[in-house]
Formats: structure tokens, C-alpha cells, sequence
């Protein structure tokens, strides 16, 4: 066993008992570097990773492969999702060498922490000989070596970064035409989502544009959102027989995944289809939220309410072996009924997806024209697809299991916490919102402490960072516009001010993603753009827009319009990686409609005023209340007050009449 084997990350874990003599990253690893005068290797990946799998296997479980490891570094293995902000230093690094970057991610740095060189996956013959000839450059050519790490670190520093701009900005329709337009040269118009193979979900992006499209009326982003939600549904990407998204797929068409399933993709996608279908009744979105929480609740909840972060893409060593199905398996299933479920989801004697002679399910065709090429009644074949759903889950499920990584992340928690509030908003259903209570109660009890954060459930150290305050302090101000309970703000708000307080850089008008008191890297870095999740900054940037407007308080909104100006150059640029910004922008174009319901028949009044799809609004109110903006607005009466840019109308006693104004 290595020093990975007290590790509580899964990640570390796998690792424990390789040859290579790896450290997690700590003071040990770091100063026997400095003392023995070895170059660092750090490697960086996560449990689902299937590439991290087989350079495991290839290189790190080979005893020959190791001994040079061994040999002539300090390793040290990184889980990017317990430490993020190891992996930004290091990602960087790779990026800026060789234009991309992904995991595994490998680099090799001087003794001081500083990369001289990196990349992702080795094949193992490349992984030895690059090993052989870094530690001979280092012993040949240490000054040479130093001139790398100096020029690289200083580019890691300036990646990302933002120029502050002052003085007040003024938002019309206009400012958003060269995003829009930027977007539109990367709309896949045939297929949905955004470019070629690989495809990734990318959630904020379409909760943007469906945003958009709605308060601006445009029709080639609506239906490019309609066409996206609903291929994404069809796709092998979605799980037709349990229920959740895997990753991204492989290629443009949304048809072959890597299986792995993150909760932090689910939870946003649970998020835009429950808006969606709020947005457009679809009865598809429905069943992707629903069935998507089924998976979440089924797979990921622990019996304290925290979420897991993820499923691994294997099981048994083959990618996606507990996914798929040839279609001989799914005739001894189904018998007489097979016909129907096969060509229902695309299955075939040779298999659908070709490379692996097997089949992922997917579909082409909506229920109403298959029906009716089949002879059916819609509801019959709705009927008979799910009693063969239901069979094949029940086989399934006696398959060896994908592995689990079984952390509990507060950020991602927050994510789910949302999706959660999300659907109750949209659907009404009460299960909902107790698993919603659950969670946030979990997240209060075991991962806030002072009004502080602490990342990880369960480990030892009590390092966040501030995605993890972002993502919480949205979902606590979620649960609060779907309950009016007034704890859920004031331990936003709390999480807020400790955010402005160690996080904030006041000179450059943006927030760090490491606070002021953390461990110091080679670098602190900000989190600007957005990616598969939003980035720290545009969800700190939004949360603060809200919390100014609730609690009336200047300093919030003065932060965010810092940040908003800050960014605004750069989004046309590559609008896909500014969406959450953009949704930002949007909300300062179009104004933020604060909708305040006093009174005993406060719920009856929010539910219906859901039904409407008003994205820029938030809710308050509730029997009794201290918000600024509920102060003397409590009668015998329940009333509905609409406020916008500080400006309310007169109070009135239907949803219909508050409509009107909001209109």
C-alpha cells in the first residue's frame, strides 16, 4: 500500500495499491520534493474517468513503469473534484503547452510546485520514454528547465484574466445581438447542441437561450432549443431504462456515450427541463425531469440526504458493459413483446453501435407518428413500452454495478438543491420539495460551520472554494422563493458576506476561486468562464443581484455590476463559455420583476403565478415576513405586490391582475 491508502476520496483509493509510490497532494509529498530535489508528477483525474482507468492499468500498475516513477519523482495523485483548485493550476498549464486539455491530466513540475511540461493520457512505451528524458533534462539542463517553468508560470497567472472597468454601463436589446450571433455559428441545426463530435450537454447554455428566445421572441433560437431538448431526450446520452444523462457522447448525433453519469450534469439538467416544460408544456420534459430524479434519488442520495458525485463509466472493466443490451438478450427478456421495444429504441441484430456489436438504446420517431405507422393508440404503445421498460430495469439491475464515488461535494450538492426547487416549481409535486428540505437540512448540519463552507462530507480538511459557496447560496435562495421561509436567505446571505470577505479582490473587481486564508499554489486564479457548470463568478454575480434586490442592500448589486462590466468584452468573443453571464445580462436588459405575495393564501397565489413563465422574476412573501420589500405589506387580505427597478404598482388580489403588471 501507498500513501493514498488513508485517502477518502474513491479516486485516491484505486490508486492505493499501485506499485508507483504515490502521495495525495500535502506538505509531505510536496517537501520531500524540495529535500530530495526531484521533480513532481502530478496526475489528475477523477473516479468515472475511463481514460484515468486504462492509464492506470496500462502504466501505473506496471511494476517496470512505476520503478521509473519511482525512481526519479515525487508522485502525486490529485481527485480534481475533492481539489479544483490544484487541477485549474495544472490545466492551465497543459492548455497554454498544447492548445487542450482533459483528464488524465499529467504534469511534471519542478520541486517548487512550478510545471515544466504536461499533457493527458500516455500510451504506457511514450509514458516511459517521456519520464526517462524530463529527469535527464533536469539533470543535464537545470537552467534551461528553469527558463520553462518561469515563462510557464507567469502564463498560467495571466490565463484568464480580466481587465477592470469602471464607470456605470448602460444594457439595451442591442448588447445582447453580437452574443446571440456568436452563438448561432455553433448551432448544430440538424442534430441539436452546440458544434460536432463530442457533444456535451453544457446545461446554462440552453437554459439561456430558452430564456432568450422566450422574452425576446425569437423563433430560430426557440427551435433550436426545442430541437436540442428534445434530441438530447431521444439520444443514447439519455438512460431510456433508468433514467439520468451520462457525460457527453462521442459523437454529433447524441447516439454513443462515455457512461459515466455526474451528478452535477443531472442536477442542471433536471433545472432546464423542469424550465422548460414551464416554458413549453412538453410532456417529454416532464418525463426526462422526473425520471432523472428517480436516478438521482434511486442511485445517488446517501440515507443522510447528501448526493453522491458520480457512476463510473465501466463495470466488470468494459465501458457502458451495464448499459447495453444485443438484441438476442433483450428477445430472451421480452419474448413475444421484443419486436415492438426494438424498434421502438433502435435495436438490431448487429447492434446499433457497431464498433462493440451491441446496442444503446435510443429513439427517432415521437410516440403520436410511431403509433400510428404501428397501428396503435398512442397510450397502448406508451403502455407497452413501459411494462418493457420495466423488465428490462428489473434485469438490469442484476448486473455488476458500475462503481460509485461516493463523496458528497457541497458545490454539487448545491446544484442539486436547485434542480430540486427547479422541478417543485414547475411540477408541484411534494416529493419533491422533501427531498429538496432533506438535502438543505443535510448541507446545514454536516457542511456549514460559522457561516463557512466546508467542500467535502466526511474528510478531514476543510478546504471550499467558491464554487462551493456560489452553487449553495443559490440553492438555498431557491428553496426560499418555493417555501418563504426566511432561514434559507438569511444563510445565503451569511454565506455571501464570508464569500465578499475571503474570496473578493476589490482591485480587479472579481472573486478568486481560493480564499484569502487557503493554502497558497503558484498561482491564485479566478474562475471566469463558464463550462459544463457555471463559473464561480457568474453564479456568485447572479446570487448577488438577487440577494441585493431582497435585502435592499447596494454593496451586493455594486459587485455585481463590477463583474458584469468586467466580462462584458470578452463574451461575444465565444458566447457558449459566457452563457451564465449572458443570463446575467439578460436580466439587466429586460429588469428583474420582484413578485411579493402577502397573506394566509400565499401558496395558492405562488403556485398559479408558477404556471406563467416568467424567468425574470423572484418570489417573497408568506404570512409574515422581514424582508425590506414585505415591510407594511401585510393586510387582512392576501395581496400580490409587483415591484421593478424600484418601482412597485398598486397591490392587487388576483394572479390575473398581477400578470397584467408583469406584462
Amino acid at each position: 500500500m501507498n500513501k493514498l491508502s488513508n485517502s477518502t476520496s474513491p479516486y485516491l483509493l484505486q490508486h492505493a495499491n499501485n506499485p508507483v509510490n504515490w502521495y495525495p497532494w500535502g506538505t509531505e509529498a510536496l517537501q520531500k520534493a524540495k529535500d530530495e530535489n526531484k521533480l513532481i508528477l502530478v496526475s489528475i483525474g477523477y473516479s468515472a474517468c475511463h481514460w484515468c482507468h486504462v492509464m492506470e492499468h496500462e502504466s501505473f500498475e506496471d511494476e517496470s513503469v512505476a520503478a521509473v516513477m519511482n525512481e526519479y519523482f515525487v508522485c502525486i495523485k490529485v481527485d480534481r473534484e475533492e481539489r479544483p483548485d490544484v487541477d485549474q493550476i495544472y490545466m492551465s498549464a497543459v492548455q497554454l503547452m498544447s492548445g487542450r486539455g482533459g483528464w488524465p491530466l499529467n504534469c511534471i513540475c519542478l520541486p517548487d510546485q512550478r510545471p515544466i511540461y504536461g499533457g493527458t493520457y500516455f500510451r504506457k512505451n511514450d509514458w516511459t520514454s517521456l519520464l526517462f528524458n524530463l529527469a535527464d533534462f533536469y539533470k543535464t539542463k537545470p537552467h534551461e528547465a528553469e527558463e520553462y517553468a518561469v515563462r510557464l508560470t507567469e502564463g498560467i497567472q495571466n490565463y484568464e484574466t480580466l481587465n477592470m472597468v469602471t464607470g456605470h454601463q448602460e444594457y439595451t436589446k442591442e448588447t445582447l445581438v453580437p452574443i446571440i450571433d456568436n452563438f448561432k455559428k455553433y448551432f448544430d441545426r440538424a442534430e441539436g447542441g452546440l458544434g460536432s463530435a463530442p457533444k456535451f450537454p453544457v446545461p446554462n447554455n440552453w437554459l439561456f437561450l430558452i430564456r432568450y428566445a422566450h422574452l425576446m421572441q425569437d423563433e430560430v433560437i426557440t427551435h433550436q432549443a426545442k430541437l436540442t431538448l428534445k434530441k438530447m431526450a431521444y439520444g443514447g446520452i439519455y438512460d431510456h431504462i433508468g433514467g439520468g444523462f451520462a457525460r457527453y457522447v462521442v459523437d454529433g448525433v447524441w447516439h454513443v456515450p462515455h457512461f459515466e453519469k455526474m451528478l452535477y450534469d443531472n442536477a442542471q439538467l433536471i433545472s432546464v427541463y423542469a424550465e422548460a416544460y414551464t416554458w413549453n408544456q412538453e410532456e417529454l420534459y416532464k418525463q426526462v425531469a422526473n425520471e432523472t430524479i428517480g436516478f438521482t434519488e434511486r442511485e445517488l442520495l446517501s440515507p443522510e440526504g447528501g448526493f453522491y458525485s458520480a457512476l463510473d463509466a465501466d463495470s466488470e472493466g468494459v465501458e457502458g458493459k451495464f448499459y447495453v443490451f444485443t438484441k438476442t438478450e433483450i428477445e430472451d427478456i421480452l419474448g413475444d413483446h421484443a419486436s415492438l421495444f426494438c424498434i421502438y429504441y433502435n435495436v438490431t441484430e448487429d447492434g446499433n453501435w457497431q464498433e462493440e456489436h451491441t446496442n444503446v438504446f435510443f429513439r427517432k420517431e415521437t410516440d403520436e407518428k410511431l403509433a400510428e405507422q404501428l397501428g396503435l393508440s398512442v397510450t397502448e404503445l406508451q403502455t407497452k413500452i413501459a411494462v418493457a421498460k420495466a423488465k428490462i430495469f428489473e434485469v438490469r439491475s442484476k448486473r455488476v454495478r458500475p462503481g460509485l464515488d461516493n463523496k458528497i461535494l457541497a458545490s454539487w450538492n448545491g446544484l442539486m438543491l436547485k434542480g430540486l426547487c427547479e422541478a417543485y416549481r414547475a411540477f408541484n409535486n411534494n416529493t419533491y420539495l422533501q427531498l429538496a428540505l432533506k438535502n438543505a437540512n443535510f448541507i446545514t448540519d454536516n457542511l456549514l460551520n460559522n457561516n463557512s463552507i466546508k467542500r467535502i462530507y466526511k474528510a478531514e480538511h476543510h478546504i471550499a472554494f467558491l464554487d462551493d459557496y456560489a452553487n449553495v447560496i443559490d440553492g438555498f435562495i431557491a428553496l426560499y422563493e418555493i417555501t418563504f421561509d426566511e432561514q434559507w436567505l438569511h444563510h445565503a446571505k451569511q454565506l455571501a458576506d464570508t464569500a465578499i470577505a475571503h474570496y473578493y479582490d476589490k482591485a480587479n473587481g472579481l472573486f478568486f476561486y481560493t480564499a484569502d486564508d487557503d493554502e497558497q499554489l503558484i498561482a491564485r486564479k479566478s474562475e471566469i468562464m463558464d463550462s459544463v457548470t457555471p463559473a464561480s463568478n457568474s453564479a456568485m454575480a447572479r446570487n448577488l443581484k438577487k440577494l441585493g434586490l431582497l435585502f435592499d442592500n447596494d454593496e451586493y448589486t455594486e459587485i455585481t455590476a463590477q463583474l458584469l462590466r468586467n466580462v462584458l468584452p470578452s463574451m461575444a468573443k465565444y458566447a457558449p463559455s459566457y452563457s451564465n453571464w449572458a443570463m446575467l445580462l439578460l436580466d439587466e436588459v429586460t429588469g428583474i420583476n420582484e413578485v411579493a405575495i402577502t397573506g394566509t393564501d400565499f401558496e395558492k397565489y405562488r403556485i398559479e403565478i408558477e404556471k406563467k413563465y416568467i424567468p425574470n422574476k423572484i418570489m417573497l412573501g408568506g404570512k409574515s415576513g422581514s424582508l425590506p420589500l414585505l415591510l407594511n405589506r401585510f393586510g387582512s387580505t392576501t395581496q400580490i405586490f409587483v415591484c421593478k427597478n424600484k418601482t412597485c404598482g398598486l397591490p392587487v388580489t388576483n394572479v390575473a391582475d398581477a400578470l397584467k403588471q408583469i406584462e
